[in-house]
């Protein structure tokens, strides 16, 4: 009983089979077409499950590699910073040089732009380094400047570098002048407050001065001939009396920035 619809569906097959051999060449290929149209949305289906198959397998990555992508690219992207900056500092190099070069141009000195190469950290309100030297044609007590004002002179010279003393410094002392009252004044060194240094006290002005809060100083020339007449030293910023009254002390705001000191001008007389 079992067997016999197995019996029964291959009779059904061998009947279909001689049907299929006997009916005519144009009729078997409209249902052999008919059948293809049957089962070919499944071999689609199929085709296309095996195409996103094989996409997926070839888009995923394996994490080791993308860690290693990211991180190239993250050193990629800090090189490309570095040279940004880079880029902006030269820029920023340049517009300071065409500026001092251009104002080279108006003062009545021969004078050797030099670069700042070293700060002794223990007086660095004191000396600094330059890079130009003996082989340049630098002596002692060479001027040295910026456009701004004053600096100091120059008090060691070697074959490729010099060291120069700064305004504030007890050996550089400097004879200046109020511009405004003409009232004659040495700078005898040191700063005036601990906590900025670039404030320094202009000595030895007449008690009955009008000097003011404000007053341009600068250099007048006199001293043995070292500092030449018309240097921007600073400005006044306050005044007092000293020495029991016989004359009076004034502070003064240097006019270079002494906090960057890249560039300076050696004047050569």
């Amino acid at each position: 009983m079992l067997r016999r619809p197995y019996y029964i569906a291959f009779t059904v097959v061998v009947l279909l089979t001689l049907v299929l051999l006997n009916l005519p060449g144009r009729t078997t290929a409209q249902i052999k077409l008919a059948l293809s149209g049957l089962f070919l949305p499944l071999f689609g289906l199929a085709g296309s499950a095996q195409g996103l198959a094989d996409r997926t397998g070839n888009s995923l990555v394996p994490k080791r590699v993308l860690l290693t992508e990211i991180e190239q690219l993250r050193r990629q992207n800090e090189q490309l910073r570095i040279e940004a900056s880079q880029t902006t500092n030269v820029w920023f190099e340049n517009g300071q040089l065409r500026q001092a070069l251009g104002w080279q141009k108006q003062v009545p000195f021969k004078m050797k732009l030099a670069r700042v190469i070293m700060r002794d950290p223990a007086n660095w309100w004191r000396t600094i380094q330059i890079d130009l030297g003996s082989r340049e044609g630098v002596l002692t007590n060479f001027v040295v400047r910026t456009a701004d004002g004053l600096v100091g002179r120059v008090d060691e010279v070697g074959f490729r570098t010099s060291r120069v003393l700064l305004l504030g410094d007890p050996s550089c002392r400097v004879s200046a002048e109020v511009v405004e009252t003409r009232d004659p004044g040495i700078f005898t060194g040191g700063p005036s407050s601990i906590l900025d240094q670039s404030i320094v006290e202009l000595s030895y002005l007449h008690r009955d001065s009008l000097v003011r809060p404000g007053h341009r100083v600068m250099t007048s020339g006199l001293q043995g001939g070292i500092f030449p007449r018309g240097i921007l030293i600073g400005q006044i910023v306050d005044t007092n009396s000293a020495g029991y009254g016989l004359y009076m002390e004034a502070r003064v705001k240097l006019a270079a920035n002494f906090r960057n000191l890249d560039n300076v001008w050696v004047i050569f007389p």
